[in-house]
């Protein structure tokens, strides 16, 4: 890679992020004026789209979105999804089907219509999202599969989330993705070959900008695609082990700014 990236991307949580869920006024501003000389900035993350707004909110203006874990990409500025790679209802069903038969207890649920939209097993907990107009338990079980989803969500009580993430990684194996970005056990699948990097390739590819012209960044195992595709991968000082392991640098924690801090360097900004 030249001494200027041609594009960033940044994962959300955890990485561009404080742990406090904000957009440090510091990161925001870099992001601003890196934006405005004409260099583009794309977030991608395990976000479905309806969990942008709050961030958004924090930015100067809303920044394109590679969105559940590179499944749908999006344009904020006319509210389309660009392209949505689904996994279909037969692979859903047979997902469950195997995931049913190695994981006693396990829940689930669907993020369906690009993400805008969830569905969940009664016994699902849910733990952050509260949308009463985008969010209902199924009725029925075939409810949960009938239609396309961009992520399957699984649960199964508390679990150590990198060997459960590797259990139901080797279940669907040939037929699904499976990687997880939280600290609770959380196991996010997706539709074979999609992953952040696919997301983040395919948005390059419409305007012309090669894998090795971009600077990415993250901090959990959903990155690790994506910081092995770009040129220059980036984690920050809390990540995954298995996200350090793969990083060309590592820079200072999220909640140090430390997507900011980087960019001030390369880019000559703050």
């Amino acid at each position: 890679m030249g001494e200027t990236p041609r594009l960033i991307a940044t994962d959300i949580d955890g990485t561009l992020i404080r742990d406090d869920h904000t957009v440090s006024p510091r990161t925001a501003d870099v992001l601003a004026r890196i934006s405005a000389r004409g260099t583009p900035v794309v977030l991608v993350t395990g976000r479905p789209v309806r969990w942008l707004k709050m961030v958004y909110d924090q930015l100067a203006e809303p920044l394109p979105a590679v969105c559940a874990n590179g499944a749908v990409v999006y344009d904020p500025f006319d509210d389309e999804v660009l392209r949505a790679d689904p996994l279909a209802p037969q692979h859903l069903a047979e997902v469950a089907r195997r995931l049913r038969a190695e994981v006693p207890g396990i829940s689930f649920a669907v993020e369906i219509l690009d993400s805008r939209q969830m569905r969940h097993e009664a016994h699902y907990p849910l733990r952050w999202d509260v949308d009463p107009d985008g969010i209902r338990a199924i009725e029925t079980p075939e409810e949960l599969l009938s239609v396309p989803a961009v992520k399957l969500l699984a649960r199964a009580g508390e679990q150590d989330p990198d060997a459960f993430a590797e259990l139901i990684a080797t279940a669907v194996a040939g037929l699904a993705e499976a990687t997880h970005s939280s600290s609770s056990g959380l196991v996010e699948i997706s539709a074979a070959g999609v992953t952040k990097a696919a997301g983040l390739a395919w948005y390059c590819e419409q305007i012309g900008v090669s894998a090795a012209d971009v600077v990415a960044f993250g901090d959990m195992p959903n990155d690790v695609p994506m910081l092995t595709w770009a040129g220059r991968g980036v984690a920050v000082a809390n990540a995954h082990r298995a996200v350090l392991a793969v990083a060309d640098e590592v820079t200072s924690t999220n909640s140090e700014d430390g997507v900011a801090a980087y960019l001030e360097k390369v880019f000559g900004v703050g």
